[in-house]
């Protein structure tokens, strides 16, 4: 059954109505927004910054390009991406969180990255652009909390310009069992102490957590995004499967 077809979604683990994930997922976010930054370090030991190269380093992205980054958070992807297309190109930094899209846009205004970056407060199921407008279009670390990603995936390609390419950065399943079994210790039992300590929110980096291990895991995506009329699908591995880069291109 696909996301379409269930009156139900979940939420981390819980089982909640359709209609009611958006403001859940919304609360989370409101929540850890002020601390993202500092908890993607220490979440990851700063691994997130190689991750996020590499995703810019295949996103092919060149001079005067068309840019969309959804769920664009604090603006990591999009900074680089500016000073890549250029003053003739530009950058769309997304988010559907007021508080996150806030945070980006001043720190990148901080830092000085203006001109060819504009910002809007956009939903992935129903992106409010004009067909075939994007060169690129990343989404890093937000496709698990969509509630109906198949609509999501639709919705990106339609944006996109024939020949353009999407890559979605997310979480994924481990691709070995010790590995994996370490990870859900450090996920479940150390990651919502470090949320408690450092952002004085437990629950949120609980639903992060439970998120992640509901999110499809590699083969399940590409063949999501096959489905959505993607091609040339294909992902690529990032320690040891905790974290997938998954390219696909408009036909």
């Amino acid at each position: 059954m696909s996301d379409s077809e269930s009156s139900d979604t979940h939420f981390g683990y819980k089982t909640v109505q359709r209609e009611q994930k958006a403001s859940m997922v919304a609360g989370v976010f409101h929540s850890v927004a002020a601390k993202y930054d500092l908890m993607n370090d220490l979440m990851s030991a700063g691994i997130h910054r190689i991750w996020k190269r590499f995703t810019i380093e295949i996103s092919g992205v060149r001079s005067g390009h068309q840019v969309l980054d959804i769920a664009g958070g604090t603006g990591d992807l999009a900074a680089k991406f500016s000073k890549i297309v250029g003053p003739e190109g530009r950058v769309v930094l997304a988010d559907i969180n007021d508080s996150m899209l806030k945070m980006g846009r001043d720190k990148l205004i901080d830092l000085g990255i203006t001109g060819n970056i504009e910002y809007t407060q956009a939903n992935a199921e129903a992106l409010p652009f004009p067909d075939n407008s994007f060169d690129c279009i990343t989404i890093a670390f937000g496709l698990r909390n969509v509630t109906d990603k198949d609509k999501a995936l639709r919705s990106m390609l339609r944006v996109l310009k024939p020949g353009g390419r999407l890559l979605v950065l997310e979480f994924s399943k481990p691709e070995n069992a010790l590995l994996s079994k370490v990870y859900d210790g450090y996920s479940f039992n150390l990651l919502p102490k470090i949320g408690k300590l450092i952002a004085n929110d437990e629950e949120s980096y609980r639903y992060l957590a439970e998120s992640i291990r509901m999110h499809p895991d590699q083969e399940s995506l590409k063949f999501m995004m096959e489905d959505a009329g993607f091609a040339r699908c294909e992902y690529h591995n990032m320690t040891g499967g905790i974290v997938a880069v998954h390219k696909g291109l408009k036909p």
